[in-house]
């Protein structure tokens, strides 16, 4: 009995360990890596050092935020990085026309890409990795047709959206934070959130229990288009350029990166908005700290791999049990 109790304890015990890693693991990683660049960085804790690495993750935070609607939804968007694309595409060809309209058009062909999947998705039933992975493609492509080429953004307005800010915090820091509050707001306080969670958890159930499941569906694309299109304007105001050529490469990695490694499981039925924004700046951090000890990009994708597979492993674990 002592033993069976021993084991029970020792299980039990386990259970716990993962299960605070899961919730906190990313948050003691992002304390560890501070640490680290404390003691080995020259110059880490410097104000300008601080307000570099802030206006860097705002926009992985923004497009991060919509990928994990989607994956509580149970799906994935892929198309992320080139809905920022097509939205600097979009936004220089309309900027002549005033930066209101030029923010307005770029907004909304994020949300048209997003409307595409999401009709993909919850019409025709093709899955959110191929649908996305369809738009993807596409989407880099037009952005690329529409602006084959690098252009210089010539904007007084935008300049100060990129560089600027309020009582010493960047323009661009209040957007993501302000979005992430609204997120947060949304998936727990409104119908919207329980809805996609719900469908997240268990969609067939969800059919009969009478939910939206299609326009919800289609809704969580909107939303991700919108908030990639909103990632891809406020990096192109920090470049004072429009590249669509490169800029949102790689991006969905480092969304579903943040998103994974905050604790918003792959299989759907939950999003933790407080571990995403943890997620979005470790990657930050991992990938500043790579650079500023001289290693090649390269490294920064093998590290955001293998924390990948450390977050999906012990949402496996505790799955389990």
């Amino acid at each position: 009995m002592t033993d069976i109790g021993l084991g029970g304890r020792t299980r039990l015990d386990r259970d716990r360990l993962l299960r605070l890693l899961q919730d906190y693991g990313v948050h003691l990683g992002v304390a560890v890596l501070l640490l680290v660049n404390i003691a080995i960085t020259p110059h880490f804790l410097s104000a300008e050092n601080f307000r570099t690495q802030a206006v860097q993750v705002a926009p992985v935070l923004i497009v991060a935020l919509g990928m994990a609607l989607a994956i509580g939804s149970e799906g994935v968007d892929l198309s992320v990085g080139s809905v920022m694309a097509l939205s600097t595409s979009l936004l220089s060809l309309y900027l002549g026309y005033g930066m209101w309209i030029a923010l307005l058009v770029a907004v909304l062909g994020g949300a048209a890409v997003g409307v595409a999947n999401g009709a993909l998705i919850a019409y025709i039933g093709v899955q959110p990795i191929v649908a996305t992975l369809a738009l993807m493609v596409a989407g880099r492509g037009l952005a690329q047709v529409l602006l084959p080429q690098l252009k210089d953004v010539h904007d007084p307005t935008m300049a100060s959206l990129g560089s600027g800010d309020l009582l010493g915090i960047p323009y661009l820091v209040l957007i993501a934070v302000a979005l992430a509050l609204l997120v947060a707001f949304v998936v727990r306080r409104t119908t919207f959130g329980r809805q996609l969670l719900a469908i997240g958890d268990s969609r067939p159930a969800a059919k009969l229990a009478g939910l939206p499941v299609r326009r919800v569906l289609i809704l969580v694309y909107v939303c991700s288009g919108a908030l990639a299109a909103i990632a891809g304007v406020l990096a192109t105001a920090r470049l004072t350029a429009s590249d669509p050529t490169s800029l949102g490469n790689l991006m969905e990695l480092s969304a579903i990166t943040a998103v994974v490694v905050g604790g918003t499981p792959l299989s759907g039925g939950r999003v933790r908005i407080g571990g995403t924004v943890a997620g979005a700046v470790l990657i930050q951090l991992l990938t500043a700290t790579l650079i500023k000890h001289d290693l090649p990009p390269s490294w920064t994708q093998i590290a955001q791999a293998v924390v990948i597979i450390l977050a999906v492993y012990a949402a496996r674990e505790r799955g389990r049990r």
